[in-house]
């Protein structure tokens, strides 16, 4: 138990930092005067951090302990965010964000890994994992109001909302002693014998087998349309809605809350529930609420906004889509890992991390090249090309795992 609370709180913290992104987007077309093409490279600069870092290092952290591994993620992070007001520059942040990718790589292996020493069987496996995501649903919820108190509404620009590192460091250093003295055990790990550059080998050797080319391509789809919309829906409410700052980012928390509330729900209905058929209707539900909800967001401009409550419904509806999207992906996830030994759920993990930072760094920098040029409305519609190649690509998964789902590892 105290393990799951420890990995728990771990996720909380970074959950907070890693969806700050949208809000520091916003903050920083505001503050530093960027244009959103360069605020968009704020996610590339924590995804391709977690990218680079996971493809060279996924394979050394059963060697050096998953303890080990959480706290050095946990002190890099708290020590650069406690170094981020006193900078006070755009250039700082994406230093900030590249630090907090880096840690995410130590941290989301870690516990995807630990979660499958804690778990005995597929059911479980998915109940876990889905409750540990929505606790991290939970975290991007508080991490969105947190903001917005640190922000002066009556002078947006204002370099006071910097202030907020000060208290996040505070609590990554509790997450960090907490880990420390949490009695987290050690896996034996079996593989030193064959080489570093053997271990990193399999991991690529992965990605040749179709099932696990497919499941790939499914979390790249699937985090380009989450990164997309939620990188971007507080400069949508706020350009496209017309609300003011603070507003916009606590409108934004309803995104957040839907998925956490999305996730814990699914960590109970699927134990009935088959979880091709659930995706599907997650899928269709998504499609159906951006194709409804988007024609709602033409705003008169008379509209005077001065609190959450005076928005448009539109500002209310269209983040809802995080409930339908919320278990797509920790259960994909979950149906590879639960297929694997142990032992290999490092490697694997390192690859949907990989696939993960790479589909959200294209997903927040497409969705703000087209919110540049074409507008919001116009970026938001694009996320139904993707949504339809989820579902095409998840029928070719399901066909492969059906076949194949006792031989995904062979030759790895």
């Amino acid at each position: 138990m105290l393990t799951i609370i420890a990995i728990s709180l771990c996720y909380f913290v970074f959950a907070v930092l890693l969806n700050s992104v949208g809000t520091v987007i916003l903050q920083s077309i505001t503050t530093f005067d960027v244009s959103k093409t360069d605020a968009s490279t704020l996610e590339g600069f924590k995804d391709l951090s977690i990218a680079f870092v996971s493809f060279f290092i996924a394979s050394f952290i059963p060697r050096i302990g998953y303890q080990v591994a959480l706290c050095l993620g946990l002190v890099l992070v708290a020590v650069v965010c406690l170094l981020t007001p006193l900078f006070a520059e755009f250039y700082f942040i994406k230093v900030l964000f590249a630090a907090i990718g880096t840690a995410f790589a130590l941290v989301k292996i870690s516990v995807y890994s630990l979660i499958g020493q804690l778990s005995s069987n597929t059911k479980t496996h998915s109940s876990l994992m889905n409750t540990v995501e929505g606790i991290f649903m939970v975290g991007v919820l508080s991490g969105y109001w947190i903001f917005s108190g640190f922000i002066d509404p009556n002078d947006p620009a204002s370099l006071a909302w910097l202030n907020v590192y000060y208290l996040l460091g505070a609590m990554i250093t509790i997450a960090a002693i907490f880990v420390y003295f949490v009695p987290i055990e050690r896996e034996p790990f079996t593989g030193a014998q064959t080489g570093a550059l053997s271990e990193f080998l399999d991991m690529l050797k992965l990605t040749y087998q179709p099932l696990v080319l497919m499941f790939v391509i499914s979390v790249f789809l699937y985090v380009l349309v989450e990164q997309g919309i939620g990188s971007w829906l507080p400069t949508f409410n706020r350009e496209v809605l017309g609300l003011p700052v603070d507003i916009s980012i606590q409108l934004t928390s309803i995104f957040a809350a839907m998925i956490a509330i999305g996730r814990l729900l699914a960590g109970f209905l699927l134990r009935f529930v088959p979880w091709y058929i659930f995706i599907n209707g997650c899928l269709v539900m998504m499609f159906l609420t951006i194709l409804l909800t988007l024609p709602m967001t033409q705003v008169s401009d008379s509209q005077v906004v001065t609190g959450i409550f005076d928005a448009p419904l539109a500002a209310y509806l269209l983040p809802a889509i995080g409930l339908f999207m919320a278990p797509i992906y920790p259960l994909i996830n979950s149906v590879v890992l639960s297929a694997l030994p142990n032992k290999q759920h490092a490697k694997m993990t390192g690859l949907i991390v990989i696939f993960s930072a790479l589909g959200g760094t294209f997903g927040s920098i497409l969705t703000g090249v087209i919110f540049e040029k074409f507008g919001g409305q116009h970026a938001f519609y694009m996320s139904l090309i993707p949504i339809v190649m989820i579902m095409f690509s998840l029928f070719i998964f399901k066909k492969l795992s059906a076949n194949r789902r006792s031989t995904l590892v062979k030759g790895a």
